[in-house]
């Protein structure tokens, strides 16, 4: 690990066709991951809602 030499990149030469498709490739793999993330935090905020709620209704006082 003493005689490690060091790296200096100096150009990397990618086509701009082929960023726009890693770009795309992105986007359409954004959307199943937005679906997943939605249902996460919707199943979380009605675990929370359900929790507050009912202990809402146990700390309010009764109806006359």
């Amino acid at each position: 690990m003493a005689d490690a030499n060091p790296v200096t990149i100096g150009d990397i030469d990618v086509p701009f066709w082929r960023i726009v498709m890693i770009m795309i490739k992105w986007s359409i793999a954004a959307i199943p991951a937005t679906i997943i993330l939605v249902v996460i935090w919707s199943l979380a905020a009605g675990l929370v809602g359900a929790l507050l709620g009912t202990h809402m209704q146990m700390a309010a006082p009764p109806a006359p």
